[in-house]
């Protein structure tokens, strides 16, 4: 099976399979913050499910249908009122206002050209209400790791699982780093014992330094009023392993 790894909405969560730090500082977030709360980039609604489950009005929009199908599945099993949206991040017109809106977990990062970001954060700001936040998280580039990402493929043991229906899946990433783009290219390989290569699949991920960030934001009518490097709220630093980002309209 090939395709992008989120038409394997099953398998992600099994390699992801969600709650931790981020799913904590987004609902106390949203909590502080209350009204309504939006996701871009909401994929199987890791992050949404569990604020909707304390009663928030929740929307969560996403390009993948099939990663929206199995976030209708779960929010579903679990009772959990969400309403789901498929659409572009870039350029998306809900026809409301928001209290809360955020992106987690590198979903920015899937906007590859400068003008793609820029285009997001002019939507978003259309999307926030009067005294609304803005929140997302992306990692902080490591110049030393994007230069070895030398195409060759090795196991990510972090990342392995099981599935119950193959038993255990073993990953393997094959990246390079395209400088000029600030682009790292990878294909994830998927495997079993007796299943090698049961699903290849493209992912590429922008790296967002942190000087060009305020300018991006600037140029998308936000403004950055906060900038974490970590989920405890600890200042960002050079060696800061994320970009936890606040912001507001300019």
């Amino acid at each position: 099976m090939s395709g992008s790894i989120y038409s394997h909405a099953k398998l992600y969560d099994l390699m992801f399979p969600g709650g931790g730090p981020a799913v904590d500082y987004y609902r106390d977030y949203a909590g502080r913050q209350g009204g309504s709360v939006l996701e871009l980039g909401c994929g199987t609604g890791h992050k949404l499910i569990p604020l909707a489950a304390e009663g928030r009005p929740c929307t969560g929009l996403d390009f993948s249908a099939d990663m929206l199908a199995e976030a209708r599945r779960k929010a579903d099993e679990r009772g959990v009122t969400v309403e789901w949206a498929r659409g572009d991040m870039r350029d998306f017109d809900l026809g409301r206002t928001f209290d809360f809106v955020f992106i987690a977990a590198n979903s920015l990062l899937h906007l590859h050209e400068a003008d793609d970001l820029i285009s997001c954060f002019r939507s978003v700001r259309r999307h926030l209400a009067p005294g609304a936040r803005f929140v997302f998280d992306v990692f902080n580039p490591n110049v030393r790791l994007l230069a070895a990402a030398d195409g060759v493929r090795r196991g990510r043991e972090s990342l392995s699982f099981v599935d119950p229906d193959r038993g255990d899946v073993r990953v393997e990433v094959a990246e390079v780093y395209d400088a000029a783009a600030q682009v790292t290219r990878g294909t994830w390989f998927f495997s079993t014992g007796s299943e090698p290569d049961f699903v290849a699949a493209p992912l590429e991920i922008r790296s967002v330094f942190p000087q060009e960030l305020p300018l991006l934001l600037s140029l998308g009518g936000l403004r950055l009023v906060g900038r974490f490097g970590d989920w405890a709220g600890r200042p960002f630093a050079t060696d800061a392993p994320l970009q936890l980002c606040v912001c507001e309209s300019a």
